[in-house]
Formats: C-alpha cells, structure tokens, sequence
C-alpha cells in the first residue's frame, strides 16, 4: 500500500517562490499549528521549520536537538518553536506530521521515531508500511492510522502550515533556523547554537 499523494498534498506546494527571509527583531510571534517545547518565559526562543522527509533535517534532531534540549530547552533557558514544513516526498513528511499529533501527548516521540527511522524506511521504499509500523509502536491500529491519513481536516491543516510557512514566513528550505526572529546562516551544531542562544540572551 501506498500513500495517496492526491489526498495528502496540495499541488503547487513544491514550486512555490518566496522572497529572501528578512530579518526579525526580537521574538517571532506564535503561528497556527506550532508546537512548543521549554519555559514561555525563556530570554531566547529557537524557532526550527524542518520537514518529517528531510535527511539533514533527520541528522539535525537527532544529533544537536537532544543536546539543545538537556543544557537550553529543559533548563528554561531557550524556548523551542517547531512548525512544519513538507519537503520531497511530500506525502510521506506530512503522513509523518499527522501521525505525530494524531497520538496524545507525544508529539515529540513520535515525530523523533520518525526521524531516526527515516533513512531505513527509505531503504526498504515503503513508507506506509514504515509509518505504519511506527503508528503500532504508540498504540494505534492499522484502521486508525489509515483514517488518520484521510482525516480531511488534519490533511488541510498541514497543507495550510507548510503553505504559510513558504508564502508568508518566506521559509524556501529545510532546516531552517531563527534565533530571537533573525535566521541563523551557517553551521548549526551545538557549540555554534550555543554561542548564538549566548549572544542573544545578553541581549
């Protein structure tokens, strides 16, 4: 079985142009559909578009994210902004996205299972059966994962946040980096985030 590009992506979404990103001062306002991770009151807030299908986005959240999170995001100093972004295989980063909300309170587990088993699903080229099995690791059936993908709502909503991003947040690739509102250019491993979350916190 495979996923159903038609129900699951809006067309034009991959072609779509967008001006250079221009630089924010302070904060980036909430957007519909982000998730949040750390203290609202942190000084420092890292706002990250990724997409479920992006390799470097997979090497990303699993490599530096957990390092960010134990000494920034878990200590209240930095405050994580995720929003979605489709990148190809479309269908398969936003069926990633929407198994992720569709299990309670684990957007984050779920979304991290996705990334480490992102390179062995594509190995085996079937990314149902890849996300399937992940769906069964967090307690949902065959039958609620399938209705879970033809969710109507849940297939707009995620259309609409990628839309947004590129059309209104000029967001052109994945990942993508903001640190209090001024996109981060160059190498993001954690001791160059490190040195940018230090920078900003002093104001």
């Amino acid at each position: 079985m495979t996923l159903d590009r038609r129900a699951l992506i809006v067309s034009g979404l991959a072609v779509a142009t967008a001006s250079p990103a221009m630089a924010r001062a302070g904060q980036m306002p909430p957007v519909p559909g982000e998730m949040l991770l750390g203290s609202p009151k942190a000084s420092v807030q890292l706002v990250v578009y990724a997409s479920a299908s992006c390799p470097h986005c997979a090497h990303w959240w699993t490599t530096v994210l957990p390092q960010v999170r134990k000494s920034f995001i878990d200590t209240g100093k930095v405050r994580f902004v995720f929003r979605e972004f489709l990148t190809p295989p479309n269908e398969f980063a936003a069926a990633g996205f929407i198994l992720a909300r569709r299990v309670p309170g684990k957007y984050f587990e779920v979304l991290t299972t996705v990334f480490e088993r992102q390179a062995s699903i594509y190995e085996s080229g079937k990314l149902f059966e890849g996300l399937l099995a992940i769906a069964k690791q967090y307690g949902l059936t065959d039958a609620q994962f399938s209705a879970a993908l033809n969710d109507p709502a849940a297939l707009k909503a995620v259309n609409e946040r990628a839309a947004r991003a590129v059309e209104v947040e000029h967001v052109q690739s994945t990942p993508t980096f903001f640190v209090n509102g001024v996109q981060h250019v160059g190498d993001t491993d954690f001791a160059t985030l490190s040195k940018a979350f230090a920078a900003k916190a002093k104001g």
